[in-house]
């Protein structure tokens, strides 16, 4: 049974969780696994969908995949939900191409993470500010700024502020740094209305602190998006409580995912529930622990997730 997304216009709310990008069993994309995969998440009632992000592996495509998933996905979700882009790159000029390429194609919005290559090599505030303004001058639609720590880039949240009342297009965030709620207060406090879209990451670990902090929406893992929806649909409509104690349920879940299996989790849970039929990550990634998988599904299955039984 469908729960259908609810946002299609801006401001974008709700869950917006990360596709996985299906590859078969020998590592080469799956396109029909991925559309699968993607009605899937429609189903268990996505209000948006990201692709190309790090928990899409989007760091071991090439160039032509990531635009073969791209138009494939946007095709095929034809407007159902609106579709976030992760564009991420270096170079300011190739990340502006693959933002002007996304909206194109008819993405609602691109995610970027600001410029950073290894462990060492950074960009200064002042670079960092002429990479998203002239980016944001490449597109119409909004960008989302994602602050992780992958980075490595401290992004303070008056620095945020600042690009989101200055640069046009600059106006959603995904905060998913250690202290996030603190973090989510504060850039809401600073950038008051061009804040647009202040939001929860990391699976959801910090969910019920950070929608206190005044987050609006949650990118999180691809397998249940029907549970997180437990959590923020009675949220927003003013029932802390229930959503308090959804959170307390699906937690357990939430953190197998984000503290043992990371971006496998909804590969697994999927391949479970016969949504794909691999849950192949690309090598040099390496497969889950059958022990692992075994107390993932095992976890799961207390909660009955759409997903293990979308498919059967």
């Amino acid at each position: 049974m469908s729960l259908s997304g609810k946002t299609s216009t801006r401001p974008y709310r709700g869950v917006f969780p990360v596709a996985p990008t299906i590859f078969d069993d020998n590592g080469k994309l799956d396109l029909e696994g991925q559309k699968r995969a993607i009605d899937f998440m429609i189903d268990a009632g996505s209000d948006g969908i990201c692709i190309l992000a790090n928990f899409s592996e989007q760091f071991l495509l090439t160039d032509s995949e990531r635009e073969s998933v791209m138009t494939t996905v946007l095709n095929h979700v034809a407007g159902r939900v609106p579709v976030i882009v992760t564009t991420s790159h270096f170079s300011t000029e190739i990340c502006a191409e693959r933002c002007r390429r996304a909206e194109a194609a008819g993405a609602a919005m691109v995610m970027i993470m600001p410029p950073f290559f290894g462990a060492t090599l950074r960009v200064s505030e002042a670079g960092i500010y002429e990479f998203f303004r002239r980016v944001s001058d490449a597109i119409t639609i909004p960008i989302m700024i994602q602050d992780a720590p992958m980075a490595g880039t401290f992004l303070s949240a008056s620095f945020l502020a600042r690009m989101a009342k200055e640069i046009a297009n600059v106006s959603y965030f995904k905060i998913e740094v250690p202290g996030t709620a603190a973090k989510l207060r504060e850039l809401i406090s600073l950038g008051g209305d061009a804040i647009e879209g202040p939001w929860d990451g990391e699976e959801a670990i910090t969910l019920m602190a950070d929608l206190d902090a005044g987050a609006t929406g949650a990118m999180t893992g691809g397998a249940y998006p029907d549970g997180i929806r437990k959590i923020i649909d009675p949220y927003m409509a003013g029932n802390r409580e229930e959503a308090l104690v959804a959170y307390e349920r699906w937690l357990p879940l939430i953190n197998y995912e984000n503290r043992q299996c990371g971006l496998s989790a909804a590969k697994a849970l999927m391949k479970e529930g016969g949504v794909i039929r691999s849950e192949a990550v690309r090598h040099p990634l390496q497969p889950l622990h059958p022990e692992t998988r075994k107390g993932l599904i095992e976890v799961a299955r207390r909660l009955d997730p759409i997903v293990l039984r979308w498919g059967r």
